[in-house]
């Protein structure tokens, strides 16, 4: 917990409470890139005063201050990612996680290309999961 105290102290943000368990929370849960409410209803069976606006409030908090990274894959919802530096995403199709994937990409390294200051990278890929491409072989062999 000292640890994420220092983290929001380093950002200039007050280390209270709720940003603390918000932020344990995404840290927990780093490769999962939870919704605002997957981390309010977390939260408040724990935290019976946690409002779903104080959530909202934190992540905004932590955005503006670079603790987190909004991920918009699908068009219907915003996630939020504690890797807040440059990475692509995987996204299930099937099953909807998201899934950090490390693979350079020399236009995020040059931060320019054909003269355009380059400022945000997202880039994301979509298909079937591992787990999910395992469970339709298994349910295959059981069809058979």
């Amino acid at each position: 917990m000292e640890r994420l105290k220092n983290t929001l102290k380093e950002k200039g943000l007050k280390p209270t409470y709720q940003r603390l368990k918000v932020l344990e929370y995404l840290d927990k849960h780093e490769n999962s890139h939870p919704t605002v409410e997957m981390i309010y209803e977390a939260l408040a069976r724990k935290i019976p005063t946690m409002s779903m606006t104080t959530v909202y409030n934190t992540l905004s908090a932590f955005l503006e201050k670079g603790l987190v990274a909004e991920v918009t894959i699908t068009g219907t919802e915003v996630r939020y990612d504690f890797v807040s530096t440059p990475h692509h995403h995987f996204f299930c199709k099937k099953c909807g996680n998201i899934i950090d994937i490390n693979i350079k990409c020399p236009i995020a390294e040059k931060k320019q290309t054909h003269g355009h200051k380059v400022e945000e990278v997202h880039g994301y890929f979509k298909g079937l999961c591992k787990d999910c491409l395992k469970s339709e072989k298994n349910k295959r062999i059981d069809d058979e």
